[in-house]
């Protein structure tokens, strides 16, 4: 039997009209301290954003969730904040925030392959 892992994910969406509250799930960071693990994922549904806000500038979207991606990867690409630790960049990525992309409250699991269990969560919460 192999050793379970501690993570903790959040889901990333979009608000398209950030005063109704309204969002879509579009991304997914994981970690795991112990492993060292970070991942983040994302996919843009244009047409269920566009739905929502006819005139959402789906080019600058795509250029905020790179930076998250490269915040996450960490490394000098990752500006400042992609030099600090896995989990204080998790920290910061999720930490509140009132703008267009947001995260959910991070959510703990226990998991034996985490890998696997990103792919899982990803296509149930966002694919």
């Amino acid at each position: 039997m192999q050793d379970k892992h501690l993570y903790e994910y959040a889901i990333i969406r979009v608000l398209p009209k950030v005063e109704r509250e309204e969002f879509i799930n579009v991304g997914l960071i994981m970690f795991c301290k112990r492993k060292k693990f970070i991942q983040f994922k994302y996919e843009i549904p244009q047409d269920k954003i566009r739905a929502f806000c006819k005139d959402f500038d789906l080019e600058q979207l795509e250029l905020h969730l790179k930076g998250f991606e490269l915040t996450a990867n960490g490394g000098k690409n990752g500006g400042p904040i992609g030099a600090f630790e896995i989990a204080e960049r998790f920290r910061w990525l999720t930490a509140i925030k009132s703008s267009c992309i947001q995260t959910s409250r991070p959510h703990p699991g226990l998991t034996e392959n985490l890998e696997q269990t990103f792919n899982d969560l990803y296509q149930e919460l966002v694919s």
